[in-house]
């Protein structure tokens, strides 16, 4: 079997030395949906983080395509093929939706590949299409979301990392939502998705990983960690 495209190996990190995850462990395999769940302040983002380059571990290692990259800053993991979708959307309200996902290829310097690029997630997100003039904050939050994911793609990534990607949005869109993390994930994209929507994002994600305080409390196949009683009495009030 092919090693696992992204392995995170007992990651410690935190802030000004206050320690947040502790021995952080969990792979990815290419073509994979991987759930990170857990309640919100568990490590979930620091984690994503920790991976994308934004904040290094204090020990252990992540390598990704077998290259290690525990020390690689941000600006170099996009290089390598990994795309973050921070929480809360960070679009660049005043600019329209096509500038957006112009900015979301600042690492490809040809015209006809941008153009490409923008051709292959306008045929993935019709509606960005045609809204490709529009300002981004004229947008309802669920497009503005779609928006947000797209423009992470723009970068051709062979990993894109989801970080709670409901946040803030009504039940219904949510649903939308985990339909277009699916649609991206089976049109070749591996995803990390990072979801305090604990039955939400297992129910979509082929693999997952329960966070608790820091530490993976359990991981297994999806369909088995959503049939937990732990997990279930846990996040799901059951």
């Amino acid at each position: 079997m092919a090693e696992p495209i992204l392995q995170v190996n007992d990651i410690h990190c935190g802030y000004d030395n206050v320690p947040v995850i502790h021995g952080i462990s969990l792979e990815v395999n290419e073509g994979e949906l991987v759930a990170i769940v857990g309640a919100n302040g568990a490590g979930k983002t620091t984690t994503m983080r920790t991976i994308a380059g934004l904040m290094h571990p204090t020990q252990g290692s992540i390598h990704f395509k077998g290259q290690d990259i525990s020390r690689t800053p941000a600006n170099e993991t996009v290089r390598q093929g990994i795309s973050y979708v921070p929480e809360g959307r960070r679009l660049f309200a005043k600019l329209s939706v096509r500038e957006n996902l112009e900015l979301g290829a600042f690492i490809k310097k040809d015209r006809a590949e941008i153009e490409a690029r923008l051709d292959e997630v306008f045929e993935l997100f019709p509606i960005l299409k045609e809204r490709a003039k529009q300002t981004a904050e004229t947008m309802s939050g669920g497009e503005q979301q779609m928006l947000a994911i797209a423009r992470g793609m723009m970068s051709n990534p062979t990993l894109l990392m989801l970080d709670e990607m409901s946040l803030g949005l009504m039940p219904s869109l949510v649903e939308r939502m985990m339909e277009t993390v699916v649609k991206v994930n089976q049109a070749g994209v591996t995803v990390l998705l990072v979801e305090q929507m604990v039955q939400e994002a297992l129910e979509i994600a082929h693999r997952g990983y329960v966070i608790q305080t820091g530490k993976i409390v359990q991981s297994g196949a999806a369909k088995d960690l959503l049939e937990s009683d732990q997990v279930r009495r846990a996040y799901m009030g059951m």
